[in-house]
């Protein structure tokens, strides 16, 4: 799963990604327009994950993982430089939104002085500007077809003018209603407008736990409609500084702010979730894993995801939810003597959690 880091130029766009990935690309004082994307793989936190292992030890541990790729920043009404930022986010599942909060003389705002309502909607509507520029494209070689006696498909070509008509009155494609036919038949055009959202304002230190920032988020929140956005704050700045000191001294840093975890847990977490992902255990002494897969996937898919004779072969499902496990002093034996350890077959609706060993015959 591919999340596109976006926002204004020297919003902290590149510092959040440095923050998640643990590396240290270079941060400049003004917008760069010139640049490559850049593409981590980071690990879901997953306290689970961290008690398994200390229950059985493993030769290895493997997190489950989403990919962030950062780039060069969205430019205000320069529909050429911002189609190769859009290209990028056209092909992310979800968008992480980074608005900046924080004052920097030395940092050059692109428009001149901070002000995040106006940069939030600025982004927001080059995304929708997009999106419409896409569809008066495909409605124009649809004429263009016609003329050339070819017939338009009457089904897309209704689509796009219910996306036309929203994205002229300048409403994202999130915060319109589409049926589950009408989803589908558009999820080739990869709108960026109805992609998942986190919205991340990226604050000054002083503004870390202040009032004014949750007055804030509160604010932004209220710019975005549906569920599928999420607004949070974060200092990019001291985020990136914990994600490269050792644990022991990153533990006492947070302590002296105050702070119980890195924000960027948080972030990765609604990251995760916003892409409608959960994650299913496995464990033992050679491994404990976290497996990903989507919201509602039955047990014999979930299967597939470890190997495909799995699936194919799939007998029964062992299954016990972590909590039970946890809850009975983290053995197998005695889950299964109060009867928490279940057998369950290939239409068993996979939870978040679920500890599984699959049985199987190939």
């Amino acid at each position: 799963m591919k999340i596109a880091i976006t926002g204004l130029g020297n919003s902290g766009k590149t510092t959040i990604f440095n923050a998640l990935t643990g590396l240290n690309l270079e941060t400049t004082s003004y917008a760069t327009v010139a640049t490559e994307p850049h593409t981590g793989v980071v690990k879901v936190p997953d306290a689970r994950i961290e008690r398994l292992v200390g229950i059985y030890r493993p030769k290895k541990t493997t997190y489950a993982a989403v990919e962030y790729v950062d780039y060069m920043g969205l430019t205000k009404g320069d529909m050429d430089q911002n189609r190769k930022v859009f290209d990028l986010i056209r092909d992310a599942d979800a968008v992480v939104h980074v608005i900046r909060c924080f004052q920097d003389e030395g940092i050059v705002h692109p428009l001149g002085n901070i002000d995040p309502k106006r940069d939030a909607e600025t982004v927001e509507l080059e995304m929708i500007y997009g999106d419409l520029e896409l569809v008066d494209k495909r409605l124009e070689r649809m004429e263009q077809g016609l003329k050339r006696g070819k017939k338009p498909d009457e089904a897309e070509k209704k689509l796009l003018l219910k996306c036309k008509e929203a994205l002229e009155a300048e409403r994202p494609l999130r915060a319109v209603a589409f049926t589950d036919d009408e989803q589908k038949a558009m999820s080739h055009l990869q709108f960026m407008s109805i992609k998942p959202e986190v919205v991340l304002l990226n604050v000054g230190e002083s503004a870390i736990n202040a009032d004014a920032t949750a007055s804030l988020v509160t604010a932004i929140k209220g710019l975005f409609k549906g569920d599928q956005v999420t607004v949070m704050s974060l200092c990019g700045k001291i985020e990136m500084e914990i994600a490269q000191m050792p644990g022991d001294d990153a533990a006492a840093f947070l302590e002296d702010l105050g702070i119980k975890e890195p924000a960027l847990n948080k972030l990765i977490n609604v990251s995760y979730q916003l892409l409608g992902l959960i994650s299913f255990l496995t464990s033992g002494e050679d491994e404990v894993r976290a497996w990903t897969i989507r919201k509602g996937m039955n047990a014999q898919k979930a299967a597939g995801r470890i190997h495909s004779d799995i699936e194919r072969g799939f007998i029964r499902a062992e299954v016990v939810s972590y909590d039970d496990f946890i809850g009975h002093g983290g053995s197998m034996s005695a889950a299964r003597d109060k009867g928490l350890l279940r057998l369950e077959g290939k239409t068993y609706e996979v939870r978040d959690g679920d500890i599984i060993n699959f049985r199987f015959n190939v």
